[in-house]
């Protein structure tokens, strides 16, 4: 392995934006770490991961790719083949295997309350958009946040396409399969149930699992410095 140090490179999911990783990103730094928040287009996982490439290959360095919810399935399709990418961490992400959806995973197993939570709306490209009901947003996605805080989130929340949340991988054998990965998640969770996240990590023989009791999807908002641990590990385990 590489003794350089890695950037690390944060993939929002639906419904959040790049700042959602605000809080991330202020101990990253403090830690001496690279890092940056990319726009994720939430369109399709082919095309979002190829923007997500686009921002790797513009680093010129190693990364750790981090993605949240349907960012982490970005980031699967992005690392694939991509030897700059040294590490996966999905901080209540999906980590899908071929054929798999965000949909399908996160039905899998009981617990996930979202699809009550959604309002969805035709877009002039085609298909449908979903986002989560104002004042549903709290209870939903964040309830371990404050109101005020909650009431920002939705409403600078990044609605997701149909198309997204039922995409698949195009690049066949799942990064996670050739790259260390780590798993850090709520079992407060609403979105992806925990259940979901502990069969996702033990598949993809994760090299660390953080479970953070009552936490919500929001992790990374709601436990900054859990998220930034699991950030840290990997960096300690992609320069070993």
């Amino acid at each position: 392995m590489s003794t350089e140090k890695p950037v690390i490179v944060l993939v929002h999911g639906a419904f959040a934006e790049s700042a959602s990783w605000n809080r991330v990103l202020g101990r990253l730094r403090t830690a001496g770490l690279t890092a940056v928040a990319v726009g994720n287009p939430l369109r399709d996982v082919a095309g979002d991961a190829a923007y997500v490439r686009d921002a790797v290959a513009s680093i010129g360095g190693p990364v750790i790719l981090a993605g949240h919810s349907y960012g982490g399935m970005v980031i699967t399709e992005a690392a694939a083949g991509n030897p700059g990418v040294r590490g996966l961490v999905y901080v209540a992400g999906f980590a899908p295997d071929a054929g798999e959806s965000a949909f399908l995973l996160s039905g899998k197993f009981d617990g996930s309350t979202l699809a009550g939570a959604l309002t969805a709306y035709p877009v002039t490209s085609g298909g449908n958009e979903f986002r989560i009901i104002d004042d549903r947003y709290h209870g939903q996605f964040c309830a371990d946040l404050d109101e005020g805080e909650a009431a920002l989130l939705a409403a600078t929340q990044r609605p997701v396409t149909e198309r997204a949340l039922t995409g698949t991988l195009t690049s066949g054998e799942p990064a996670w399969r050739t790259t260390p990965s780590w798993f850090v998640f709520g079992g407060g969770d609403r979105n992806i149930p925990a259940a979901a996240m502990r069969f996702m990590a033990e598949r993809a023989g994760a090299r660390g699992t953080r479970e953070v009791a009552a936490a919500s999807h929001a992790i990374a908002a709601s436990q900054p410095d859990a998220v930034t641990a699991t950030l840290l590990d990997a960096v300690d385990g992609c320069r070993g």
